[in-house]
């Protein structure tokens, strides 16, 4: 028998099992409906929002349930666009997935960058090792085209007014 959560006030009578975010969150990214998750879950939806605003890594992980979703719904409907629907399958509206799709782009993109996310001082060091790599390029380049008589330096092009 699993073990159950103790109820607390605000569940008003819900006996959750200790699993029901683990279950909330998979069938959130499966369907991408709150409201059904929350019933296979055994929760109240109005709960499921309550834990997500006061549980940062709650809400962390029901955004990335719902990107998760997000991408189902774009390989379905792809796959859909390109072979059709099976015979003895249910229909597949392909206009209102294509406009939930562009309704929770942003959301999605956003999603992304945050998993991808990299504090500030990594990513200015990688930023300043590339403009390092595009000035030694560059320099080079120059240096190739003086030793050929092709151009005159930057500096020499500056200093003249480009004469």
């Amino acid at each position: 028998m699993s073990k159950r959560v103790k109820p607390r006030k605000e569940q008003r009578g819900q006996n959750l099992k200790q699993n029901w975010k683990h279950v909330f969150l998979e069938e959130l990214a499966e369907t991408s409906n709150v409201t059904k998750a929350a019933q296979k879950a055994g929760a109240m939806t109005s709960y499921v929002y309550k834990w997500r605003r006061e549980n940062p890594e709650f809400r962390a992980q029901w955004s990335a349930a719902l990107l998760e979703g997000y991408e189902h719904l774009e390989m379905e409907t792809l796959e859909r666009l390109r072979f059709g629907t099976p015979p003895g399958e249910t229909k597949f509206d392909i206009a209102n997935a294509l406009r939930l799709l562009t309704a929770h782009r942003e959301a999605a993109a956003k999603e992304k960058a945050r998993q991808g996310k990299r504090d500030k001082a990594t990513v200015l060091a990688s930023l300043n090792a590339k403009l390092d790599r595009m000035r030694a390029r560059r320099a080079a380049a120059e240096k190739l085209l003086k030793e050929d008589g092709v151009v005159k330096g930057v500096s020499e092009v500056g200093a003249n007014g480009g004469n």
